[in-house]
């Protein structure tokens, strides 16, 4: 059983020592770290919008915008590459579907385009 209890050994030590580093790392910053906190370091982040303003006033589209075509190239990266790396195996159907998937991901980046996402002012 003293064995079994050895062979463990080195898995204790890996976890103390990671633990002890955790701890190290968590606890340095508040040592270090330059305190002179402001106002406006302190205050919420609401997209580039003062926060403490009307919840029901307008403001620009192009936030959107850019969050669509973000989502347009997430997806087609994240569904392209395991597509490319299978094509082999998935024949003609799967050839059509991901014409028809990038077909529905082009028509939301002419909507981009045509709402003006793409420039920068």
């Amino acid at each position: 059983m003293e064995a079994l209890l050895i062979s463990y050994l080195p898995v204790i030590i890996f976890i103390g020592v990671s633990a002890i580093i955790g701890v190290v790392l968590l606890a340095v910053p508040f040592v270090l770290a330059f305190k002179a906190p402001d106002d406006e370091k302190l205050s919420a982040y609401e997209c580039g919008f003062n926060p403490f303003d009307d919840a029901r006033m307008k403001f620009d589209i192009r936030y959107y915008l850019v969050a669509i075509m973000f989502i347009i190239f997430d997806l087609e990266m994240a569904f392209l590459y395991p597509w490319a790396v299978s094509f082999g195996k998935l024949g003609w159907f799967g050839f059509w579907s991901m014409t028809a998937f990038l077909g529905i991901l082009a028509i939301g980046y002419i909507y981009e385009w045509k709402k003006g996402a793409m420039e920068w002012d």
